[in-house]
């Protein structure tokens, strides 16, 4: 039957007929060559030509079609539109050697073979090449033979592939999309707007992940629903694969879904496990975008850092903004009648020449205008899903302000130092870039494994869904798309916070119950929300439950540990030591984040301080020691406790995967020069049938040991990927060191050179332990604390150099997991890891020389920086802070508040508790699959509370209740609306939050206009004992608490 198209509805492309349209023809046929799997040199299979004969490839649960050639008007496909045939070790065609030229000579000796001899083609029956799966049961990516199953168009014969080797077609799909544009001359046509066409493409689906490829193949992948049909999913029954503590989540599944596709189901609701390997990714769009937005949020996050008050621009802002700026971009510069593209690996390849070896100049553009060259330059590729997520990665990387600034910060203007722009620049790129060493050398453990999924990164994966795809599945009865729901959302929350962020903070601050006894200390030490407990959880403000991050991210078991230790140690630990008088901590507020002398009154450091800011010893003796109130003593205690326990705690539980992963890792490292895609390895081929066919990841009731030993199809995926090789971490981590060195050298900062050697030593020893329990909770475990106690204690006396040592060990720390977890991104949205790698480097880079030079101009231009008398409040809250944390432990020292005969003394105990506590959970619960001990996370439990203070405990309590009511009731009962519209929630809530924000400071608050503006709901929560911080016991005139003598 001749083939139809049909037009589109929106636009007047060119489509393929639905199924509606044609009753009998189930399959698409296009022109293959036969394939010469002898005259291959290399070590994997290579395409030599291609006959002028059709290929059928059927549906598989249809008859073969009789037809004739459905493309006899249209011409032919191009040969450079099935590069995705060639070995996917191959970096481009031109790879091939002479194989791909004779292939290309070979079609355009007839590039019409529908009227070659008259007579309807048959497939030849060479065995054609396709990328193999794990049905295949090969060892290799590369090309697997398909059997000539499908008989010839002349036979009634109906044989039916085999569903594990199917090879499916598209057809077209709303929203984004390049049309097909089909004339006699074969040419392929790049479209103008990447809006207003569509294209039918090719994509290989291999147990439901596909891999499209070719040109047409970046605009039409085989996507598949984020949602997975997760409702109807069957459950699996089979036993258990240990493979993760957040069991519950790692259920459903569906006869859909490839068979290694991620066992946790918020995952499968985030992340696609497809891959479009054709998308354009190293453009000049992607790169301007990237390096505009780090300049742009980098100084306005660094100039507001030095407000008070302040505000914060966050990423999501630019994963929102940069979408249409996409789009403008392809809507300008793009037009109907520019050349094809080919992308490979993210990077356009030339086209293949033509027959007399010159370059093929498409005619419809004039190539000798410079004008016209550059905007074909810089129209290259079209805005999709994987360059948005490269802008996204550069602004993560780049919008937090650099540690070293805060540093530079106290030195100028708090110690007085002269300090040059090149010392500001080699602290600044040192310390940001010595991060990417420990996520690089780590990415094996932290990266790879599907039980690493971090929670955090889930929600930019579904918005990326949502802004790039449009389709749309009932959900529990909902049927709106998830891009008008979060517009709806977005623009509820952003009206919404105007309630509680403008006209009535009363909503933020609920502290209702001290409303009734506002002069009641104790009342407002149990339910105050500002100096309390907040045992009464409720707030109507995004920004007091989100402050500890967003709970719908955190898996609810998680949260359980949170909530676990916040009850125990925050709401009864916590009173009973306050009204015992413990510590002295009843003549201080119950919760501050301020230190106190004997007299109640907040410690001024400047009282034992010599002109030259160095610790007075006489001074010290005659003023009075440092005291701590009962909420800041125990979240010290806990964070020792919390250290202790993260490297018991994966001893224990990971110290048997982390050993099994490295020695594959040694094992991979000596294969990295002869990369080949496979499928997923196991030990001795556990879940492999005897029929070669996969076994799908087990989703039932996982635990949490040997997450680090199962891969998903996102790692399978990843692997065509060339990974950046490990000798660019260790030259990075030389050079950043060498540099490191340099500076505390030469530079007045007292730190010597082995300083700088243990600080990154106590980095590289806690990094893994810390990565594992972030990526599986969505919990930072930080050691800034001991970075700042181990420098007190080795080299008492220096505060210069106790800030650049926290600012080495903390700050790496925090640095590598944040790339570790772009890195994760990255790896959900196949973006290649060197492109990865370039994109993280180059706008970290950006974003430090950018901060210098706002902050040195901030300096210049800012009259009373960093003092009280500062305009518009450019007082330098933040830097104080530190630089407060620097006389206490780097003037003052550790051994003053844990040493012999020291108040605190009886805290060192906590590290003991810490690294014995996980070690008896471990023995009963190893082998206990089904035990609740299993869910117990030590360092969760401790290293959370470390927010407190400056969090409260309403911001944990009303977390946890948000986190209850999303990832356990709803999860549980509306399974399907939970993973379509979740993750979508969670970014709608926050960056409808980040835009309330700025809209209010800089259109009310920043102006000045509401300076006049009062009323009962801008005023009761300030009235009472909870704004005033009082404390239960009062020091008597004359009199102070404590020892005498210290």
């Amino acid at each position: 039957m001749p083939a139809t198209f049909l037009k589109s509805r929106d636009n007047g492309s060119l489509m393929p007929p639905s199924p509606h349209h044609s009753r009998n023809d189930h399959s698409q046929t296009f022109p293959l060559q036969s394939i010469d799997t002898t005259t291959s040199s290399s070590s994997t299979t290579t395409i030599s030509a291609l006959p002028a004969n059709p290929v059928h490839i059927s549906d598989p649960t249809s008859q073969t079609s009789h037809d004739t050639d459905p493309y006899n008007t249209a011409g032919s496909l191009p040969a450079v539109d099935l590069i995705e045939f060639l070995p996917r070790n191959s970096p481009s065609p031109s790879s091939t050697s002479h194989d791909f030229h004779q292939f290309q000579l070979d079609y355009d000796a007839n590039p019409n073979p529908a009227v070659d001899g008259g007579a309807p083609r048959i497939m030849s029956k060479a065995p054609l090449l396709i990328r193999s799966s794990p049905g295949f049961g090969t060892g290799s990516y590369g090309a697997a033979p398909v059997h000539p199953e499908i008989k010839d168009s002349d036979t009634d014969d109906d044989v039916p592939e085999p569903p594990s080797r199917r090879v499916s077609t598209e057809g077209y799909h709303s929203g984004r999309r390049h049309s097909l544009g089909i004339d006699r001359s074969v040419a392929f046509r790049t479209n103008a707007s990447s809006q207003s066409r569509r294209r039918m493409s090719l994509s290989e689906e291999i147990g439901g992940s596909a891999v499209a490829g070719g040109p047409e193949g970046r605009f039409s992948i085989s996507e598949r629903s984020l949602l997975n049909d997760l409702a109807s999913d069957a459950k699996s029954d089979a036993s258990s694969v240990d493979g993760g503590e957040n069991s519950e989540d790692a259920d459903g599944g569906g006869d859909q879904d490839p068979p290694d596709n991620s066992p946790y189901a918020q995952v499968r609701a985030s992340v696609s496990p497809t891959d479009n390997t054709s998308l354009s990714i190293n453009t000049p769009r992607m790169w301007v975008l990237s390096t505009l937005f780090s300049v742009l949020g980098s100084s306005t996050n660094l100039f507001f850092s030095l407000r008070y008050p302040s505000v914060a621009i966050t990423p999501v802002i630019a994963l929102l903004l940069v979408h249409p700026l996409g789009l403008l971009w392809d809507y300008l510069l793009k037009l109907p009648d520019d050349p094809p593209e080919i992308f490979v690996d993210g990077v356009r390849i030339n086209e293949p020449s033509s027959p007399n070896g010159t370059a093929r100049a498409p005619t419809t553009v004039k190539q000798g205008r410079l004008a016209g060259r550059l905007r074909l330059w810089l129209a290259q590729g079209t805005w999709n899903e994987k360059e948005h997520s490269c802008v996204y990665i550069s602004s993560n990387v780049s919008f937090g302000f650099a540690f070293a600034t805060d540093v530079i910060v106290e030195q100028t203007q708090f110690y007085k130092q002269d300090v040059s722009i090149v010392y500001q620049l080699l602290l600044t790129l040192s310390t940001q870039i010595l991060g990417y060493t420990f996520a690089g050398l780590a990415r094996r453990f932290l990266v790879r494994p599907a039980g690493m999924i971090w929670p955090g990164t889930l929600m930019s994966a579904a918005m990326f869904t949502t802004l790039h795809k449009e389709e749309n599945k009932p959900a529990n009865g909902w049927r709106i798309s998830r891009w008008k729901f979060f517009f709806i959302t977005w623009i509820s929350g952003f009206l919404f916070y105007f309630l509680p962020g403008l006209l009535m903070p009363a909503l933020s601050y609920f502290n209702v119950i001290t409303w009734f006894a506002p002069d009641n200390v104790v009342v407002a030490n149990l339910f105050g929300v500002v100096s309390g407990l907040g045992l009464f959880p409720l707030t109507f403000d995004w920004a007091q439950i989100a402050y500890i991050g967003s709970p719908l991210l955190t898996p609810f078991w998680a949260s359980m540990n949170v909530i676990g230790g916040l009850v125990i140690v925050m709401w009864i630990i916590a009173p009973v030591a306050y009204y015992c008088n413990l510590f002295y901590s009843s003549y201080m507020p119950i919760l501050s984040a301020s230190v106190f002398d004997n007299t109640g009154n907040i410690y001024d450091v400047g009282k034992i301080l010599t002109p030259d800011f160095l610790f007075d010893r006489e001074a010290y003796s005659n003023y009075s020691r440092v005291f701590l109130p009962i909420t800041y003593v125990l979240s010290y205690g806990l964070q020792f406790a919390g250290l202790a326990s993260l490297l018991t705690h994966t001893t224990c539980w990971h110290g048997k995967d982390i050993y099994v992963q490295w020695k594959r890792s040694l094992r991979e490292a000596e294969e990295e020069s002869k990369p080949v895609y496979q499928p997923l390895e196991s030990e001795n081929n556990e879940g492999v049938a005897s029929n070669g066919e996969h076994l799908s990841i087990t989703r039932s009731s996982s635990t949490f040991d040997n997450i680090l030993s199962h891969e998903d199809v996102h790692n399978r995926l990843m692997r065509r990927y060339k990974d950046a090789p490990i000798t660019w971490y260790l030259l990075t981590f030389v050079s950043m060191t060498a540099v490191g060195i340099f500076v505390v050298e030469y530079y007045p900062i007292h730190l010597p050179w082995y300083g700088l050697l243990l600080a990154l030593a106590i980095c590289a020893v806690l990094f893994i332990p810390i990565g594992i329990v972030m990526a599986v909770t969505n919990q930072h475990s930080s050691i800034y604390l001991i970075c700042q106690l181990i420098c007190g204690a080795v080299f008492p006396g220096r505060p210069v150099a106790n800030m650049v040592f926290v600012t080495y060990g903390y700050i790496s720390s925090a640095q590598g997991i944040k790339f570790a977890a772009d890195m994760k991104l990255g790896h959900y949205m196949k973006i290649p890891p060197k492109v990865l790698f370039s994109v993280q480097m180059v706008a970290t880079i950006v974003s430090s020389i950018t901060q210098i030079l706002v902050l040195n101009w901030m300096f210049i231009n800012v009259p009373g920086i960093c003092t009280t008398s500062a305009i518009n409040g450019f007082t330098c809250p933040i830097a104080r802070v530190h630089f407060n944390g620097s006389i206490l432990w780097g003037v003052v020292g550790p051994a003053e508040f844990f040493g012999p005969n020291a108040t605190y003394r009886p805290l060192v105990w906590c590290f003991f508790i810490g690294a014995i506590a996980p070690i008896p959970l471990w023995l009963y619960g190893r082998n206990k699959k089904s035990s609740i001990v299993r869910k117990i996370n030590l360092p969760v439990l401790f290293g959370s509370l470390s927010w407190i203070p400056p969090a409260t405990g309403l911001n944990f309590s009303v977390w946890a209740v948000v986190c209850y009511l999303f990832n356990y009731l709803i999860k549980n009962r509306a399974e399907a609306w939970w993973a379509k519209y979740t993750m979508t929630l969670s970014a709608a809530l926050d960056s409808g939050l980040a835009f309330g924000i700025v809209v209010v400071f800089f259109g009310f608050i920043y102006p000045g206009w509401m300076d006049g503006f009062s009323w009962w709901g801008t005023d009761v929560y300030r009235k009472g004992c909870d704004w005033q911080a009082c404390s239960y016991n009062t020091v008597p005139n004359g009199s102070h608490f404590g020892p005498d003598t210290w």
